[in-house]
């Protein structure tokens, strides 16, 4: 088994990768979901802040 920072150094990089990864396939799978099974407009704008107060506001009554 290795030692040393090298050892740290790629499991902190391979947690960070795993990360990345995990936040891609999110946004990608809110996209899907919002332009095909939503209100079909633009995938992007689900990505915005408007549309998650207008999302939340929806929820909360507000």
């Amino acid at each position: 088994m290795e030692t040393g920072k090298g050892y740290v150094f790629r499991q902190l990089l391979l947690v960070l990768s795993v990360c990345v990864i995990g936040l891609a396939f999110l946004a990608i799978g809110l996209m899907i979901g919002y332009a095909v099974l939503g209100e079909g407009k633009d995938p992007i704008s689900i990505l915005k802040p408007e549309t998650w107060q207008a999302i939340v506001a929806k929820f909360t009554g507000k």
